[in-house]
């Protein structure tokens, strides 16, 4: 094994943009982080992804769309690589999740083949079907690079994302990390900005900042069964869907202030709840570590650190808070490019370690 420069590229359930990385890869799995950008998607390519998120396309434009966001990925590769100067020996490519069944099927568009072509690096996309393959969720796969980054210290820490949808990884001395979806993190609050305030997200938490909670409608939007179903366990839009949200503001209360601070509080309590029901009966929790969108969401933070949690970011390591996951493709590819197999099973329910990816060759 040989030190890599690997290119991470992510776009989450968010669909915000892309998230481009470009690390030094050690064969340790140490890395060198040298610079990311973030690459907004042009407005008739997310129109169309959020078209596809509602079933309300064909297949034919899922096709074209394949290679478009095939194609957005590059460039926003080539715009890392002119900004850098850094010529990377391969790429890593989450690709866009636009379904996903949990342990049955899942779809990343994004084609590996298009970035192998425009950037004249070998490229490994596509990482989620081999461990449904084997019998896994598909999900969180950044569990890979979690236990690499935070295992040690003799510490039990839980590695929280708040993108789109909430994710942890559990990982602490004497048991075998693990884990699971938490619920929603920004897509409701994204969706109700969206509706209310014509805003695409809740900057620092301010709109939810100006209202309440209403304890009463928090109460039944936790009434959803999935808070309660055991892990391993992923979610996404499948679930969390426009119709899904809809339905839950029938009963929603009067001011859209209060509506922004019932979700925000909706997202902080799933967190929470997930851990009092199924961490806390594993191991304690000395560091919950942030990552991801909702980590710049101050109103969030809050009630996280008011429900007790010692809260920090990855930023305390010394690590990206908004390319950490970018940074964990980049290591994903890193594993697959020397057969190391990259999935882990106690966090994905798979029936045994994989060889994430698919490899599309350089010119």
């Amino acid at each position: 094994m040989e030190p890599k420069h690997v290119v991470g590229l992510m776009s989450g359930t968010s669909a915000d943009g892309i998230d481009a990385c470009i690390v030094k890869i050690y064969p340790d799995f140490s890395f060198s982080f040298i610079d990311g950008i973030v690459y907004p998607y042009p407005e008739n390519i997310k129109d169309t992804l959020f078209k596809i998120f509602q079933n309300q396309t064909s297949v034919e434009e899922i096709c074209r769309m394949n290679f478009a966001i095939g194609e957005c990925f590059a460039e926003a590769a080539n715009e890392l690589i002119t900004k850098t100067g850094v010529k990377p020996d391969l790429i890593g490519s989450h690709g866009q999740t636009v379904w996903h069944e949990p342990g049955k099927n899942t779809l990343q568009i994004g084609e590996g083949a298009v970035i192998a072509e425009r950037i004249g690096a070998l490229t490994i996309s596509d990482f989620r079907t081999a461990d449904i393959a084997a019998g896994g969720q598909g999900a969180p796969l950044v569990s890979f690079a979690d236990e690499i980054m935070f295992k040690k210290d003799n510490k039990a820490r839980a590695i929280q994302n708040i993108g789109g949808i909430g994710n942890v990884t559990v990982v602490a001395p004497g048991i075998d990390s693990f884990a699971f979806d938490t619920g929603p993190g920004n897509v409701i609050i994204d969706y109700c900005a969206k509706k209310y305030f014509n805003q695409d997200y809740d900057k620092d938490g301010l709109l939810a900042a100006q209202g309440k909670v209403d304890e009463e409608w928090l109460n039944t939007l936790l009434s959803e069964h999935y808070y309660r179903k055991s892990p391993p366990k992923t979610t996404g839009r499948e679930l969390f869907s426009v119709s899904y949200i809809e339905t839950a503001l029938l009963s929603a209360p009067e001011s859209p202030y209060d509506i922004m601070a019932t979700v925000t509080a909706l997202t902080a309590s799933t967190i929470f709840n997930a851990y009092r029901d199924f961490v806390f009966p594993v191991t304690q929790i000395d560091e919950v570590i942030i990552g991801g969108g909702g980590g710049f969401n101050s109103v969030l933070m809050e009630m996280l650190k008011n429900k007790g949690l010692n809260v920090l970011k990855h930023e305390d390591f010394g690590i990206s808070d908004k390319f950490k996951e970018a940074i964990a493709f980049a290591m994903l590819a890193y594993a697959t490019y020397y057969r190391i197999p990259n999935n882990v099973p106690s966090c994905t329910g798979a029936r045994h370690t994989v060889v994430l990816g698919k490899v599309s060759y350089n010119p």
